[in-house]
């Protein structure tokens, strides 16, 4: 209660005078010129005691601060819920009792955002947050503080580390990236489950970094992949010449696939340390090549969801009366970040299509017989009048980013002048001017190849400073020097696994769930409060196939990853001897089909096959306590796979 007092504070609405307007009428006119006088005497009053007047950042708070009270709520009632099934044996300890014990220390290395940030210094308004969690915790400062908390979780936007006077570094151990949010869990369940068998903190470690910055800054900063190192080597000796099974989740897949080429080029170690150090890598929802949805996120702050809000409630993000800019809060401090665009498609239309074709052309979504239809039954976007209109043409999935027929002039969109009263956040779109926005939008459409030039239009100083430190094409030549350079090594495409041929790598993703490919754009009609000019058009809808819901096409996936990019490395790229795996390293996939959760007692779902939720999976769990207790690949019965990945990985023709 105290906290809502607080935010309370932040607004106040001036007093309607409804109430002197009634009694005016109730005198003579004499009187009620007088009336007015007073009326007016005590409304320069209140302006005079200094009665804040509603601005933009207010009505952004109130946002803010309804939906963190909403959220709340729903953790209130999770944790009113039991934490499993009545009877429901948990899978560590079901495992136990067969002799499953602990055997290979184990180091879990978490993907973007789910890992906590932690203050150490900053500016005034941030007095009393010494090492406490501004990201991954309570996430009470948005309330308090929230243009603080923006301003602190924001790098510099010309280096990409600290801006002046702001140091926030990753929490460590691991109750760094065990549960994003009070109730919400990340790796908890899984590190209990170890536990079960015997893991502590001597055997068992949570490799946390600032996920905000390029891979190479947190070597550069913080010593991140040299005290990552110097930690497998002590777990190494310290646990009888064990080798280390190694946990990645989503970005922490490449994060990895960079330490691995480090430890080998830079760090020291050798082309024979992954060999000596490594058993096995378990990457879950890896991120290999890259994902669609981080192409939204650059591009206008979006995603589905973003979309399906527009769609559910035309003009709220939009509102002039509201004066909300929280997508133009979130583009200002998200396009500070690198590892943004580590997440970038990578391969090219060799992998992702082109504007006629890609690799899921045949697919089929056939929303009316799979339980996992998503509800995105778009109303239209009627922000500019306009409703749903039927896409009858074929899915071109190549097609990343796609404008509607349909588009505003020049004049309708959105100019830098026309929000000056919103107490406008300035974004990189402040620097393009309307005429490179219409010419984009006359493009049409953009595969992965064209995209990247797209990003550098409307996102200069992020893609400059950004792809210093990363690459997303497909090596020609391995064996050329210009290899050697730290911003190939998180490209599976564009470097070389080690030498270790006794290392094995797994793929284990969710299958069975829509997951977002490419998007439907539009121009932003015009508002005083806008200042982003494009967004995803969620009025567009069908599609041959079906696959198109609330301007965004989707395929087969964990619902953030595309199984293209989650298994195709493990399905081909990296299967046998190729020239990305000189040692012929085994690799395995594992899928794990989705089941949604059948009522509220069973959470967020024993065999969710969701990007995060995948952490609870069951099948999962006991897949990765068999191989930290000794199994192998083919212990384990080898590659489980439920979807079209191996006849995906077929139709995409790449020298190996």
């Amino acid at each position: 209660m105290a906290v809502i007092l607080r935010f309370r504070k932040l607004c106040f609405q001036e007093p309607s005078p409804s109430s002197c307007n009634e009694h005016k009428r109730q005198v003579t006119k004499r009187d009620g010129e007088k009336m007015k006088e007073n009326c007016g005497s005590e409304e320069d009053g209140l302006r005079r005691k200094g009665v804040k007047e509603w601005r933009c950042v207010d009505s952004c708070c109130w946002m803010i601060g309804l939906m963190c009270t909403a959220w709340w709520l729903l953790l209130f009632l999770h944790h009113c819920m039991l934490a499993s099934l009545p009877g429901a044996e948990p899978p560590g300890a079901r495992l136990g009792r067969q002799g499953v014990a602990a055997l290979h220390p184990v180091v879990l290395v978490p993907g973007i955002v789910t890992g906590g940030l932690e203050l150490w210094e900053g500016r005034p308004c941030s007095d009393g947050l010494f090492r406490q969690r501004l990201w991954a915790g309570s996430f009470a400062e948005i309330f308090k503080r929230p243009m603080c908390w923006l301003e602190h979780l924001s790098l510099d936007n010309e280096t990409g580390l600290d801006p002046a006077g702001i140091r926030v570094r990753a929490s460590s151990g691991l109750v760094a990236a065990d549960y994003f949010a009070p109730g919400y869990f990340v790796w908890a369940n899984l590190i209990e489950n170890l536990a079960r068998i015997g893991y502590e903190e001597k055997n068992m470690h949570m490799a946390a970094y600032d996920w905000r910055l390029s891979f190479q800054n947190t070597e550069l900063r913080d010593q991140t992949l040299s005290r990552l190192k110097s930690k497998i080597e002590l777990m190494y000796v310290s646990n009888g010449y064990k080798k280390v099974v190694v946990v990645p989740h989503s970005m922490g897949a490449n994060y990895f696939l960079h330490f691995m080429k480090w430890v080998e080029a830079a760090g020291g170690g050798g082309r024979g340390w992954c060999a000596k150090h490594i058993k096995s890598i378990m990457n879950i929802g890896p991120v290999f090549l890259g994902v669609p949805k981080s192409v939204s996120s650059i591009l206008s702050a979006e995603s589905k969801d973003v979309a399906f809000l527009r769609a559910m409630a035309p003009g709220l993000l939009d509102s002039e009366i509201f004066r909300l800019q929280a997508l133009e809060h979130v583009m200002r401090v998200s396009r500070t970040w690198d590892s943004l665009v580590s997440l970038l498609p990578k391969g090219g239309e060799a992998v992702w299509g082109n504007l006629d074709w890609s690799p899921e052309e045949d697919h089929v979504c056939d929303w009316g017989t799979r339980k996992y239809q998503p509800q995105l039954k778009a109303k239209g976007n009627e922000t500019d009048g306009r409703h749903s209109f039927q896409v009858q043409e074929p899915a071109k999935f190549g097609r990343i980013v796609s404008f509607s027929k349909t588009v505003s002039s020049p004049d309708a969109t959105t100019s830098s002048k026309s929000n000056a009263s919103c107490g406008k956040v300035k974004t990189e779109y402040d620097e393009v001017s309307q005429e490179t926005i219409w010419k984009i939008s006359e493009e049409r459409a953009y595969s992965a190849d064209t995209l990247l030039d797209l990003l550098r239009s409307v996102a200069p100083k992020m893609m400059k400073r950004a792809e210093a430190h990363f690459s997303h094409g497909i090596a020609d030549n391995l064996s050329d020097p210009k290899y050697n350079h730290y911003k190939y090594w998180s490209n599976p495409l564009e470097t070389e696994l080690p030498e270790a041929p006794d290392m094995e790598i797994y793929s284990l993703y969710g299958v069975g769930i829509p997951t977002e490919r490419s998007y439907v754009y539009k121009l932003s009609p015009p508002g005083k409060c806008r200042s982003i000019p494009l967004q995803i058009d969620s009025s567009a809808d069908g599609s041959q196939n079906g696959c198109l819901k609330g301007g965004v096409y989707f395929v087969d996936g964990d619902e953030s990853v595309p199984v293209l990019s989650a298994g195709f490395m493990c399905a081909k790229g990296w299967k046998g001897k190729t020239r990305f795996n000189p040692s012929g390293s085994a690799t395995y996939i594992r899928e794990y089909k989705h089941i949604a959760p059948a009522n509220l007692l069973h959470g967020r779902g024993l065999e969710s096959g969701a990007h995060v939720d995948i952490m609870g999976n069951v099948a999962l769990i006991e897949d990765v306590l068999r191989v930290a207790a000794g199994a192998s690949g083919v212990e384990l019965g080898g590659d489980r796979i439920y979807s079209d990945i191996m006849k995906l990985s077929e139709k995409i023709k790449i020298h190996l």
